[in-house]
């Protein structure tokens, strides 16, 4: 199956579609999901959330678990190296009612690994079934399992450890098609996704398969789905600075000529973001945290560059709007966008100049 569609994850759970907004440690907050939401993202996954932190009850670890506004179904995802603390923390996790538990065996960051969490666990498939046994013993919330390919390229155990994962009672797998070793170097090695995807069908599992890895454009999801037959695609860095590529890639399935995002739209995105970004947490806090969006988001605007070294120094919406000043945008808005069409009043602060194209 290669189109959009609803996967079934329990008798009881049916997401609405296979289009997914990974868990990104910084990026993907509540406000950034809710962007994603009005961009078509069908399922979206928090930050990582620290175990070890939920049981001492750390409240910064505690403020990443809330469903965002509109966001109906959600994943909370774990990271840790041992189960000693998992109960503890499932039980505040459990007051938060996500549709999903996502145990993270894929972070590659020496920061995470080093502690034995991440993708270190990949050393120990045991280990990862007893984890996914605990959380559905504790929560019975549906749970699933993001790792790699394996530690390094001598030990790529991906198929062993998605059995593991499986025996412990996982609904769901979603596999980044890189190493450990590897980071997020260039090319992610979608011909595992194909593999595991046999391997699982062999054995008779029904247990969905998500695939994650150089998922920058609506073609490449697409290309994904139709190259490995997985059954659904998880975006990362391709959704910061373009929330809309769930809605690209659901017009590329259904046949059509992919919406393009002009100028003008990527300026009200990006102002509508960080909105958000102030009412969830501050005016200053969101001028800052925008700073790892913008270059995202103006990527090809000309005269984009002022506004980013503005970007840097600047603690206000004002002070952003200002900025914006510098770009030079053509009137080229995009009006088949879905559901973030908006009457904004940011046109205004743009001086528009036909002569500058993208």
């Amino acid at each position: 199956m290669t189109d959009h569609h609803p996967i079934r994850i329990t008798d009881t759970l049916t997401l609405a579609g296979n289009l997914f907004l990974a868990p990104l440690a910084g990026y993907t907050d509540p406000p950034f999901r809710r962007l994603c939401i009005r961009g078509g993202a069908d399922f979206t996954y928090t930050e990582m959330v620290s175990v070890e932190g939920l049981a001492r009850k750390g409240e910064k670890t505690i403020a990443l678990l809330p469903r965002a506004k509109d966001e109906k179904e959600y994943a909370i995802q774990l990271f840790l190296s041992k189960p000693a603390s998992l109960r503890a923390a499932l039980a505040i996790v459990k007051e938060h009612r996500p549709t999903m538990i996502d145990i993270n065996a894929g972070c590659p960051v020496p920061k995470v690994t080093g502690t034995g969490a991440g993708s270190a666990l990949m050393k120990n498939p045991p280990l990862i079934e007893e984890i996914v046994r605990i959380v559905k013993e504790e929560t019975g919330i549906p749970t699933s399992v993001k790792f790699r390919i394996g530690w390094d390229h001598e030990s790529r155990n991906y198929l062993e450890f998605a059995d593991a994962a499986i025996a412990g009672g996982a609904d769901l797998l979603t596999l980044h098609a890189r190493t450990r070793s590897q980071g997020y170097a260039p090319f992610a090695q979608w011909d595992c996704l194909t593999t595991l995807k046999i391997h699982l069908e062999k054995k008779g599992s029904t247990v969905p398969l998500i695939g994650s890895g150089d998922l920058f454009e609506a073609e490449d999801a697409v290309r994904m789905l139709r190259e490995t037959k997985v059954d659904g695609v998880m975006f990362a860095r391709g959704a910061v600075g373009n929330p809309m590529i769930f809605n690209q890639t659901k017009a590329l399935l259904r046949g059509e000529e992919k919406p393009l995002l002009s100028a003008n739209d990527k300026v009200v995105l990006l102002l509508t973001h960080l909105h958000a970004l102030a009412e969830h947490y501050d005016e200053p806090t969101a001028c800052t945290l925008m700073r790892k969006f913008i270059g995202g988001y103006l990527k090809g605007i000309p005269h984009a560059a002022k506004v980013k070294q503005a970007a840097v120094r600047v603690l206000t919406i004002k002070a952003y709007e200002d900025a914006l000043r510098h770009l030079a945008l053509p009137e080229d808005r995009n009006d088949r966008l879905g559901p973030l069409r908006l009457s904004h009043p940011y046109e205004s602060l743009i001086s528009v100049n036909s002569s500058n194209t993208l």
